[in-house]
């Protein structure tokens, strides 16, 4: 029963050292995800659209 008792202390002592972001650097790092993910979903949704009019336009020749 020792060994996961030293386990969660030491995962207390490493989560202790961890500098973790103010408020404000996680808020700016959240909308930089996001803003990334719409970019990343926009170019990928552009590219679905423009391969499927290709594909449609080779297909119904």
């Amino acid at each position: 029963m020792s060994r996961p008792l030293e386990f969660l202390r030491s995962v207390k002592l490493e989560l202790a050292q961890v500098k973790w972001p103010s408020h404000q650097e996680a808020l700016k790092m959240t909308i930089l995800v996001i803003i990334t993910t719409a970019i990343v979903a926009a170019y990928s949704g552009g590219l679905d659209y423009i391969f499927t009019i290709a594909l449609q336009s080779v297909l119904n020749r």
